[in-house]
């Protein structure tokens, strides 16, 4: 599946920028069929082909048919320096053929990106939606197992959302100056240290990374102090604003020195209000099903409600 090699039938190449409108077009055409819904905007595919990570001269590739239609779209990405690496594979409904080729394609490249840095395996994960039983059953026969569960929540604001205090001794700061950046992302990296698929990431890798987003808002960004020590911090998007009106928080992360004194509640129900009063209609998060801490139980104790479950399937290559 090299540009200069496409199937039979197809035209073969790399990704380019000017392509997100049809990509995004072929992704929402294949979620319709599995969830009823388009879940991925415009921005977001904008972002996967700008993320810093993703290098579209070796990594990705977009086929079209004879008509001159998109039909597949593939991709493969590091996650920093690690031996992980994000696959996807998109193909149209009429073009079935392209599947094995394309899962062939992405995994091999994955195995490289890794061997690249010097790993000798690459652990291969993709995102399924637990509705979509075609292309887990793809994942099963290519040798990859379900790893994990990300559960989408909701949070509906049918009215005013009220700010809630502080506890004692805890202050709350914006990301609007690069000293609360740096610490925002010191207490990110710490706190999701032991989670699923975390990789380590530098201040400028991390802050790139966020910045590259369409949907970044650094004002959304917001680090709890206590007793002028940063303990916490949350950091929002505007990842669903555009399609559902709804606020997204993107990461949520206490030291685990100050877990179990209400500081992560307390900055969910700061971000719910902050959404409110931005007029969105609700506030989403994903949250591990298997994590550690006792994630989902806050969650749904603070009036978030399950939507959606994606389920990350694995494979070590």
């Amino acid at each position: 599946m090299e540009p200069t090699a496409p199937a039979a039938g197809y035209a073969t190449r790399r990704p380019l920028t000017d392509d997100a409108h049809d990509i995004h077009e072929l992704i929402s055409l294949c979620d319709r069929k599995v969830i009823g819904k388009a879940d991925m905007t415009l921005d977001d595919v904008t972002d996967e082909l700008n993320d810093p990570s993703f290098d579209r001269e070796t990594d990705g590739w977009v086929v079209h048919d004879a008509s001159g239609r998109l039909v597949a779209w593939a991709w493969a990405c590091r996650k920093g320096a690690s031996d992980n690496v994000d696959i996807d594979v998109v193909v149209h409904p009429e073009a079935p053929e392209l599947t094995d080729p394309l899962w062939d394609t992405v995994t091999e490249r994955a195995g490289q990106l890794a061997a690249g840095l010097g790993h000798d395996k690459a652990v291969v994960d993709i995102g399924l939606y637990r509705e979509d039983s075609g292309k887990r059953a793809v994942a099963a026969a290519r040798g990859f197992t379900a790893a994990t569960s990300f559960i989408r929540l909701l949070a509906d604001h049918g009215a005013p959302v009220p700010e809630p205090g502080l506890p004692p001794g805890v202050s709350v700061h914006r990301g609007l100056t690069e000293e609360v950046r740096r610490q925002g992302h010191a207490v990110q990296q710490a706190g999701f240290a032991e989670h699923f698929g975390f990789v380590p990431k530098g201040y400028d890798e991390w802050s790139a990374e966020l910045g590259s987003s369409a949907s970044s808002d650094w004002s959304q960004l917001t680090v709890a102090r206590v007793d002028g020590e940063p303990a916490a911090m949350l950091l929002g998007t505007n990842a669903f604003a555009g399609d559902e009106n709804c606020g997204y928080v993107r990461q949520l992360a206490v030291l685990p020195a100050f877990r179990g004194r209400g500081l992560g509640r307390s900055m969910l129900r700061r971000a719910f209000a902050d959404d409110a009063r931005r007029g969105r209609v609700g506030t989403y998060l994903h949250v591990d099903a298997n994590n550690s801490t006792p994630a989902l139980d806050l969650y749904l104790s603070v009036g978030m409600r399950q939507v959606l479950a994606i389920d990350v399937w694995r494979r070590t290559v």
